[in-house]
């Protein structure tokens, strides 16, 4: 049974025995792992770099995949890493000696970025876009570094939607966040393997697990940011409509170029009719 101490990891140790947490354990595992499945996430002697930024997605992403490996469902390597940006207050023993406790393989890398941010973003413009090109091109030197093959990060069904709604309404474009790609040097995959998962299933999950939740104090900090405003919108949606959020989710994996009028896709001109 998943409650015996030698039959889960450790990261599971005390979970609850609620019939309710035992069926969102369930839901996380095999969403994750039909995500990992569809997208071609499995690769021979593939290893993962598993970023962690110490929030409930994160948590939730770490958790998951050590349940998959443990039970012979993943055979990737796991390291498990933690990106410290010098953001004041950082509790920076809090990952380390988690993971330690959990005995999860990991690399913690410190780098400052926070200054740079500080010191290039004007006054009232968001971090977010320079944070992540920093971050990102951290996390990639160190995939290298530790020979691996991919970095997994913890986006989730609501990032996506989020995502795909600020492309439409400020970027002009109809595009979001993919499950599987290659960075630009070709050298490494980047994995969202929570891609079917929705976001208040992580927030229950870290929840119930009494994880050590370390906040964002940059970007999270910034008020008016347009995936603040896009999130208020779904969440009114949802509200009014309960499940619009999986019913769009779908329409991101049922693409008809046929149906949509960008002639890079469909071949408008060459379309013949029966004569």
């Amino acid at each position: 049974m998943l409650d015996q101490p030698d039959d889960i990891h450790p990261l599971f140790h005390g979970a609850p025995q609620s019939t309710e947490f035992r069926k969102l354990r369930k839901r996380l595992v095999r969403q994750t792992r039909e995500a990992i499945e569809q997208y071609g996430m499995i690769e021979p002697g593939g290893k993962w770099l598993v970023c962690l930024s110490g929030g409930k997605d994160s948590y939730t992403l770490l958790a998951i995949l050590h349940e998959l490996k443990w039970r012979g469902l993943l055979p990737v390597e796991l390291l498990a890493c933690n990106l410290d940006q010098g953001q004041p207050n950082f509790p920076a023993t809090v990952l380390p000696a988690f993971l330690e406790k959990m005995g999860v393989k990991h690399r913690i890398e410190y780098q400052d970025t926070y200054s740079i941010v500080m010191d290039k973003i004007p006054a009232g413009r968001t971090f977010c876009a320079l944070c992540s090109r920093l971050r990102r091109g951290h996390l990639y030197r160190i995939a290298r570094e530790e020979s691996c093959t991919a970095v997994v990060l913890g986006h989730h069904r609501d990032d996506i939607l989020e995502t795909f709604f600020m492309n439409l309404f400020h970027g002009g474009r109809l595009a979001t966040m993919p499950p599987k790609l290659v960075n630009e040097e070709g050298d490494l995959f980047l994995y969202r393997p929570l891609a079917h998962v929705a976001e208040a299933d992580c927030e229950r999950f870290s929840n119930a697990m009494n994880y050590p939740i370390i906040p964002c104090d940059l970007c999270g900090s910034q008020e008016g940011l347009q995936r603040q405003q896009v999130k208020a919108i779904l969440d009114g949606w949802e509200a009014n409509s309960p499940g619009r959020r999986q019913v769009m989710f779908r329409a991101l994996m049922n693409a008809r170029p046929s149906h949509l009028l960008d002639p890079k896709l469909f071949d408008f001109a060459g379309l013949l009719r029966n004569t």
